[in-house]
């Protein structure tokens, strides 16, 4: 029996039974009844990779069993396995509690995620590195000084794209090597300011998308649920900016207040439009780039999010999924072989 993450379990399960066993830790659960008045268990299990519901009905062996599981128990799941329109069942499934050693490998992450964000936010580092303007640099020490270890555990998102442990980083990661690749075809763009913009414009969800140290279920806070992460992210610039000793740059241009003030305008208009939780709208050409890299990265995870787990309606033709405008079709195959050169064409 292969034992899975979550992702491969929702990559390799179909209408045939696939047997498979699997750690997960239990985000939610929820008691339901059925038309018939009998009632059942709706589990929200979860990995590092992501996560699906189960439904445990009540003449399932275990259904005794599952009175002690409550949110945030890890579990150990071996059984058979199908996929339909309405998502993953279990026919003769088991579970276990899980031992200490298998916690601690299970709160680390599948290697495969582990490795990726390893190395995004590795290149966060070496992005970062490049920023001459020592105000910035100062900043961005900080926040990472402070801030580093929640920022490496906290979601891009509660759904849609990136919504998993260390999501953010992800994200971040690439809208870095997006905006640097725009750098150097659009040269007069502050790139420092860019670069600094993409760390912070989502650094509000440390406490509107975060994980707790041990586990795979978002926090909730009362500043996220009441502020939201653009004034929190907005709010933390600030707080940041005020404990840096700036007196060495008195005479720098632009003044440190230009600049607070400009990377302050990237967070705040960061996604678009008003209507979309933005106070204002983007202004300059830095702020344009922010928002038009961070929307490129975000539809671009959901679409590769329907590839690995949407059903297919038709060959090549996958269910719609919210917020995609549109069903989506199979993409067209890059050549993998030598190209042919002009020359040996004529």
């Amino acid at each position: 029996m292969s034992t899975l993450s979550i992702l491969e379990l929702l990559k390799s399960t179909s209408e045939a039974p696939t047997e498979a066993e699997f750690i997960t830790q239990v985000q939610a659960v929820k008691t339901k009844e059925t038309k018939g008045g009998k009632p059942y268990l709706e589990w929200t299990l979860a990995d590092s990779t992501g996560s699906f519901t189960l439904k445990v009905w009540n003449n399932h062996p275990q259904w005794q069993a599952t009175e002690d599981i409550a949110a945030d128990t890890l579990l150990h799941f071996y059984g058979s396995w199908t996929q339909n329109k309405y998502g993953i069942d279990g026919q003769g499934w088991k579970f276990r509690f899980i031992t200490e050693e298998e916690t601690d490998a299970f709160l680390a992450g599948d290697p495969a995620t582990r490795e990726k964000q390893e190395q995004d936010y590795q290149d966060i580092l070496d992005l970062l590195s490049t920023i001459k303007d020592p105000r910035l640099q100062a900043l961005n020490e900080s926040f990472l000084s402070q801030f580093g270890t929640r920022f490496r555990r906290t979601a891009a998102a509660r759904k849609n794209h990136h919504a998993r442990r260390g999501g953010l980083v992800e994200h971040v990661a690439q809208m870095m090597r997006s905006a640097n690749a725009l750098g150097t075809v659009y040269q007069d763009i502050n790139i420092d300011l860019v670069l600094t913009g993409v760390l912070f414009h989502d650094c509000g969800k440390l406490w509107e998308n975060s994980y707790p140290e041990k586990g795979f279920n978002q926090t909730q806070t009362l500043h996220g649920e009441m502020i939201g992460h653009i004034p929190l992210g907005m709010e933390l610039v600030n707080r940041l900016w005020r404990e840096l000793d700036l007196s060495d740059y008195e005479t720098l241009k632009p003044s440190s207040e230009d600049v607070r003030l400009h990377l302050l305008h990237l967070v705040a208009s960061h996604h678009g439009e008003l209507a979309f939780g933005s106070p204002t709208l983007p202004r300059t050409p830095e702020a344009f780039i922010l928002h038009y890299v961070d929307n490129i990265d975000a539809k671009l995870e959901m679409v590769k999010d329907v590839y690995q787990k949407a059903n297919e309606v038709a060959p090549g033709i996958y269910e719609r999924q919210f917020p995609l405008p549109s069903t989506l079709v199979d993409p067209l195959p890059k050549v993998e072989s030598q190209p042919t050169t002009l020359g040996e064409l004529f």
